[in-house]
């Protein structure tokens, strides 16, 4: 069987070591981009089963970042979540109107995203 991979969007290293070692440890083959630049690069040559996407980074943010994987053939099926600060209902708005197909908020729990990941690659 394939290992699953997964791509973490993030410019916080804590975040990002944290969500590393777990998915590691759960057998995914993990990518990491400390912004939306990096992530676009990287998903040039690799398609991850899913996209775990801060939105508020710098240089490219994470709307930016979705819409990019969205309007490319390539990337267009990919599952995107957005796993954010930004917690208000319209934020929450705006990210599934672009076409986000989860939306969870910092502060996180590790079990959550595992499960709502298992259920989205099912």
């Amino acid at each position: 069987m394939n290992k699953k991979k997964i791509l973490i969007v993030d410019d916080e290293p804590n975040i990002v070591m944290s969500l590393e070692y777990t998915f590691k440890k759960n057998d995914f083959e993990v990518f990491i981009a400390r912004d939306g630049g990096e992530a676009i690069e990287i998903l040039k040559s690799q398609i991850p089963d899913v996209v775990l996407l801060d939105i508020m980074m710098p240089n490219v943010d994470g709307y930016q970042t979705l819409k990019y994987i969205r309007s490319n053939a390539e990337t267009k099926n990919i599952k995107v979540i957005f796993l954010t600060a930004k917690n208000k209902a319209s934020d929450i708005q705006k990210g599934l109107t672009m076409g986000v197909d989860r939306y969870l908020t910092k502060p996180f729990s590790i079990k959550k995203i595992m499960a709502e990941i298992n259920e989205l690659i099912a």
